[in-house]
């Protein structure tokens, strides 16, 4: 299906279109690149014009390019002055041209799990669009709106930010008809003052709501009286959920299992039962939110209930998996929390806490008892307190329950020296080193989670814990 013709994109970037050409899809990189997208050549890490001539190679319709690079098909072309400004140009038509309804979510923690919650509970009722990846910055928003299908029902656009002044002019992008906070917390304490000015910024989602537009506010923090005042200078209505007794949407009791949660609360002023197929608090309280969304766009609540009960975490953001390590003994296994793709101080304390309340298994390898094992990186961008809160994490309640904590980077040091002895893992620099000893520190029985910031590459430590693993004897 035709998503943009020349015409159509000339017009909305008002660029130059060289040739006549249709692109079924939109991309910026050409390792995902589909035969059909029109390639943005983007200047990043890399000049994407370097990887024009591959990107028509590899089957692209045409390139979004401020200049014509040299030995390539000009006849597939769409020439523009400024290749992001061309790219929020071509997001903003996508945006205009749709009649979906739009969400957008924000927040320190849960922004990705909670669309991802939406992806899930609005596509059992509709055509939904959302971004497969964090695509959440300036660049990622805009090409989120422009692969927007013109028929689709809703949209559900992640926004982040990194520092002060990035969420409004995306929201305005956006134009979203409810937005979402699902939580501030200590994340990007390097740009901000303090967690007030955070609030303020995430609050900055709300500036671009539509007219009757319905903003969704977690009621539980101390700077929840900052997001509701920004939240009712711009919305018709606001929504408050979380566990406090005033919320409109709240929560009354968590159980958490090994691989669900079961929550209870009220929603729609009703008493609401409902699951993830996760374990957390952390995300029943974002299926509250993804339940306050349904409410907002007026959607058969049952079929939201029942659809959120089939979400599950992704890689990197608590995905729980068996890992075999033996083909033919297999009931020698242990098991994964893959949680490696971001963290902070909120984020790391509700992983503490889903590997808390995880069950080992007792008799089955070298050590005699299952364990809690953890494996920690370095928390980024906390500022001047970054040092502090690091050794506060050994004061968290749930490390009661945790056997042992590896520490990987120069700021978790500072954790590990907190901790308890008998706690204390390894500690090393960098996740390659602590990827060399996992084979030698894990047995059947564990469980284990891979906490850290994205730039620690924790990634690494999962992919070594994976490579334990076999498939069954006589197996495909």
């Amino acid at each position: 299906m035709t998503l943009w013709t020349a015409r159509e994109a000339a017009e909305a970037t008002g660029g130059q279109a060289t040739g006549h050409w249709e692109a079924h899809g939109v991309s910026i990189d050409t390792r995902s690149l589909a035969p059909g997208d029109l390639f943005v050549a983007l200047r990043a890490a890399r000049d994407g014009h370097d990887f024009v001539a591959a990107a028509l190679a590899g089957g692209a319709a045409a390139a979004l390019v401020s200049r014509i690079p040299e030995g390539v098909d000009e006849s597939r072309l769409l020439l523009v002055k400024d290749v992001q400004a061309a790219l929020e140009a071509l997001g903003r038509a996508g945006r205009a041209r749709t009649r979906a309804q739009v969400v957008a979510v924000t927040g320190s923690v849960g922004k990705t799990s909670t669309k991802e919650m939406l992806r899930t509970v609005l596509g059992d009722q509709g055509q939904v669009h959302a971004a497969e990846k964090s695509y959440n910055n300036h660049w990622g928003v805009p090409l989120t709106l422009a692969r927007m299908p013109r028929e689709a029902d809703f949209a559900v656009i992640e926004i982040g930010m990194n520092h002060p002044g990035e969420i409004s002019p995306l929201s305005r992008m956006a134009r979203p008809h409810v937005a979402v906070v699902t939580i501030v917390a200590p994340a990007h304490l390097a740009a901000f003052e303090n967690i007030e000015g955070i609030a303020r910024e995430k609050g900055a989602i709300f500036d671009g709501l539509e007219p009757g537009g319905t903003a969704i506010i977690n009621g539980d923090l101390p700077v929840t009286p900052i997001l509701r005042a920004m939240a009712e200078a711009r919305a018709a209505q606001v929504i408050d959920f979380g566990e406090a007794a005033h919320n409109h949407h709240r929560i009354t009791e968590v159980t958490i299992c090994d691989a669900t949660t079961v929550a209870q609360g009220r929603a729609w002023r009703t008493p609401v039962l409902y699951k993830v197929a996760a374990p957390g608090r952390h995300f029943a309280m974002n299926g509250m939110a993804a339940l306050a969304v349904t409410h907002a766009l007026g959607l058969d609540r049952a079929m939201a209930v029942t659809a959120l009960g089939q979400w599950q975490a992704g890689a990197g953001r608590g995905l729980r998996e068996v890992i075999l390590l033996d083909p033919v003994e297999t009931q020698l296994t242990l098991e994964l929390i893959d949680d490696a793709y971001n963290a902070n101080p909120a984020s790391l304390g509700a992983s503490l806490e889903v590997l808390a309340g995880a069950h080992p298994r007792d008799g089955l390898g070298r050590v005699s008892q299952g364990r809690r094992i953890a494996y920690v990186g370095d928390m980024k961008e906390l500022g001047t307190t970054e040092v502090e809160l690091h050794v506060g994490l050994a004061a968290n309640p749930a490390m009661e329950k945790i056997d042992i904590v590896h520490c990987i980077g120069p700021l978790m040091r500072n954790l590990w020296a907190a901790l308890p002895e008998a706690k204390r893992g390894h500690w090393t620099e960098d996740s390659a080193a602590m990827a060399e000893r996992v084979r030698h520190d894990l047995d059947a029985g564990d469980v284990v989670l891979v906490k850290g910031s994205l730039s620690m590459a924790l990634a690494r430590v999962v992919d070594a814990i994976r490579k334990m693993g076999h498939a069954p004897a006589g197996g495909n």
